[in-house]
């Protein structure tokens, strides 16, 4: 039996350049991007490397597919997935972690689209990528449903206040 060799760990440095050959049209925002952040004194302050912030070029990232996706642009879409599924699966944490709330939280955002939804990118998520899509959902959802009840209660006491008199 011959050992498949391991694929190599995404990381940070090397994240974005399987999606920019998945979707060539989100390059010139990405060079916009780096344009924007390679030279900037806020990457050293707190790391003498300084890392971009990806989580911006992810935002932007998703904004682009939105844009595709209401003008039916869904061509790359398939490649696309395939290569946040690799962030998921492959990736360090912090690349899983920018992924999912860099990239997916933005995705799953109603107020983003005009005319489409967040469920219209489900045929191409992958199994790993639709379960932390699922979990971004489910957390928003349970924030909403806290935030009703918690709006909730002061006209409860005061119902009850108003029984008691």
């Amino acid at each position: 039996m011959t050992e498949q060799p391991r694929p190599e760990r995404i990381d940070w440095n090397n994240m974005m350049q399987p999606l920019l050959v998945a979707c060539p049209s989100f390059r010139p925002v990405w060079m916009e991007f780096l344009t924007e952040w390679e030279d900037n004194p806020i990457l050293h302050e707190e790391e003498p490397q300084g890392k971009l912030p990806l989580y911006l070029a992810l935002s932007d990232l998703a904004n682009h597919l939105i844009e595709k996706l209401e003008r039916g642009e869904t061509e790359t879409f398939p490649a696309v997935f395939e290569v946040v599924e690799s962030w998921h699966l492959l990736g360090t944490h912090e690349v899983q972690e920018a992924a999912t709330i860099g990239l997916l939280e933005d995705l799953t955002s109603e107020g983003r689209y005009a005319t489409m939804g967040p469920e219209d990118f489900a045929p191409w998520l992958g199994p790993e990528t639709r379960r932390w899509w699922e979990e971004i959902k489910s957390f928003w959802e349970r924030l909403e449903r806290e935030k009703r009840e918690e709006q909730r209660r002061p006209l409860l006491k005061r119902f009850f206040q108003a029984l008691r008199r």
